[in-house]
């Protein structure tokens, strides 16, 4: 195959300052020298570093054309007899088959859709309606999730607490990207909950807390943001979703199954859990309204009851980590207060 079969893709990076002193043995370098001639050191290695990272990042996203122009740019800053080329070379080759096994295969697809096929390729590129929901199940999943939520309390309350919701998943999106990892959109399942599936090996247990409790500290954010907004405006339906939302995120908190408590649990102390145990009795109590309590209440004792069967598992860690439990214990702490302050202004049934 030609190598210019598939155009290179622009991604007009910042070319790096001229060296004129090797960065190994800082030997004088004419202009040009690609690598030291005494101690071979490359003399742009930082910049072919950065590129090899940003082409191996667009293979990870899946964009071959972008990924094939990035390994061809790092081609330039290399002496073309070098190992290290050649790999690129090699490397380049390969993409240039995969890109034209894609090729090959959308044209046999053109040739059986026929007169239909200008109509499917304008649908895929221009990610219509429905590619967009067969190619992320988000949408799909939230749309279900809106119906459900429409039919069982009305739209107002299903559009309010969705959002609230998105905004507790994406807490867990934002923070995975920002440690350089990939991730999934949220995916929704309707009367259940929603997830976010992301990638990684080697997370350390610090980090892995911090990403499961990175969903209530947005959902607190969130659930804040509406009792703000009942303050300003003394809407119920804002009262109850600052409520449901504090509500949810401490269920959240439940160190059992997949829920966010589990993953975070397993960077804390057996004397962390128990001060977590001790916090979630005094909320239970502070929030007991006698004859008058409901199920509601009782979210406090469910989180202590969890975190008490952690302090018998075989899961402590060796270093525990004084971030995450402050972390922990200040979200049921506030997600504590809310609900506490919200409850006896909840609406009678």
């Amino acid at each position: 195959m030609p190598a210019d079969v598939f155009p290179n893709v622009s991604t007009t990076p910042v070319s790096p300052q001229e060296i004129h002193n090797c960065p190994n043995c800082s030997h004088w370098l004419p202009e040009g020298t690609l690598a030291c001639p005494d101690c071979q050191t490359l003399t742009y290695g930082e910049h072919l570093s950065g590129l090899a990272a940003q082409a191996q990042q667009s293979e990870q996203q899946g964009q071959w054309k972008e990924a094939r122009g990035l390994w061809l740019q790092a081609l330039e800053w290399l002496p073309a007899d070098t190992r290290q080329a050649v790999s690129i070379q090699n490397h380049v080759a390969q993409i240039d088959k995969r890109l034209a096994a894609e090729e090959d295969q959308k044209a046999r697809w053109t040739r059986r859709l026929g007169p239909f096929a200008p109509i499917a390729l304008f649908l895929i590129k221009a990610k219509s309606f429905l590619f967009l929901i067969f190619k992320f199940k988000f949408l799909l999943g939230l749309l279900l999730y809106f119906g459900l939520y429409w039919a069982m309390f009305g739209w107002k309350f299903a559009v309010g607490f969705l959002t609230c919701l998105f905004i507790h998943e994406m807490g867990h999106y934002i923070t995975v990207k920002r440690m350089g990892l990939r991730a999934e959109l949220p995916v929704f399942l309707p009367g259940l909950g929603a997830y976010v599936r992301w990638y990684g090996q080697g997370v350390s247990m610090e980090n892995l807390a911090k990403i499961a409790l990175a969903g209530p500290v947005f959902g607190l954010g969130a659930a804040i943001a509406c009792l703000g907004i009942f303050w300003a405006t003394h809407s119920t339906l804002f009262l109850v979703l600052a409520y449901f939302g504090a509500w949810i995120n401490l269920i959240n908190l439940v160190p059992v199954l997949g829920l966010d408590g589990a993953q975070a649990t397993l960077s804390l102390s057996r004397l962390q859990r128990g001060l977590i145990v001790a916090t979630c009795i005094v909320f239970f109590v502070l929030s007991w309204r006698g004859a008058d309590s409901d199920f509601n209440h009782w979210v406090f004792l469910i989180v202590a009851a969890g975190m008490t069967w952690r302090l018998f598992t075989n899961d402590e860690p060796e270093k525990p980590s004084t971030r995450s439990f402050a972390w922990f214990q200040g979200l049921v702490i506030l997600l504590g207060v809310l609900v506490v302050y919200t409850l006896p202004l909840m609406p009678k049934q």
